[in-house]
């Protein structure tokens, strides 16, 4: 749970800091309104996910907790509505004719390509998963620090590189809406795969089971996904000439997370 709450976390904290990044492209304030369906949709899983870690019913339906299944449920309802928000505008003149197959004039890759590296660098992530837990397990039983803590910030922190790089790369191409959407995307993605969580503890919940040193990681989560939020829909023209405020409030807002869930770490 520390890693899939605190990779929440984490993004946010990367969004900022590609924000700030020189030279600077002021991500957040160039993308699009559209971000604000997803964000708010991150938001309201994890208060979904924080009420449950809160107040957990203990019930299963065959073998997983009824807050999973909601989680689950809202999440897909929220995605649907989603991509109906973001093909609202799409149409058939906008498909480029002959992109899923041949070459592109330019030398793009074709969609088919795109899909099978894709593909290749999920698998990759996947088979080192396993190892990258148990590693981390380590690290919490040799340092003292707890699972949790170590849960939340180091392996929410690493599990997020990807996300790092994924950023930067979209940044420096100047797909500002892919940078964003793919962390605020990730943020609820996150959180509905906690079925899966579940599943993997049979016969009791995670819900009632979790450390409640979890909830403060969700609702800081909340706080800097609003913080971020806030930063896309504010379009203010004057900004400070070396410093992107917004920015550098999620910053401080999860250095103060971390500090919080490191006098915590015992509990």
């Amino acid at each position: 749970l520390g890693d899939l709450f605190g990779s929440g976390m984490a993004n946010m904290l990367i969004l900022a800091l590609v924000d700030l990044m020189p030279p600077r492209r002021e991500v957040l304030r160039r993308a699009t309104l559209d971000h604000a369906l997803a964000a708010c949709l991150a938001i309201a899983l994890s208060a979904i996910a924080a009420t449950a870690l809160l107040a957990p019913s203990g019930r299963l339906v065959a073998g997983v907790s009824v807050e999973s299944i909601v989680l689950l449920g809202a999440y897909l309802l929220g995605t649907r509505a989603v991509y109906r928000h973001a093909m609202r505008d799409f149409g058939p003149a906008q498909a480029a004719p002959g992109s899923s197959e041949g070459s592109a004039p330019d030398g793009t890759p074709t969609l088919g390509r795109a899909l099978i590296g894709f593909a290749v660098a999920a698998l990759v992530t996947l088979a080192a998963a396993p190892a990258f837990a148990r590693a981390a397990k380590d690290i919490a039983e040799l340092t003292g620090l707890g699972q949790t803590f170590v849960g939340t910030w180091l392996v929410g922190l690493a599990t997020s590189l990807p996300e790092l790089v994924a950023s930067v790369t979209a940044v420096r191409m100047g797909a500002f809406d892919l940078a964003v959407g793919n962390l605020l995307g990730s943020n609820a993605f996150n959180v509905s795969i906690l079925i899966w969580v579940d599943l993997a503890y049979p016969g009791g919940s995670i819900f009632v089971d979790a450390s409640p040193t979890h909830v403060l990681t969700v609702v800081f989560g909340i706080i800097l996904m609003a913080l971020g939020l806030a930063a896309i829909v504010y379009r203010a023209k004057k900004r400070f000439a070396m410093l992107e405020p917004d920015s550098a409030l999620i910053v401080l807002t999860y250095a103060l997370a971390i500090w919080m869930l490191y006098l915590r770490r015992g509990g």
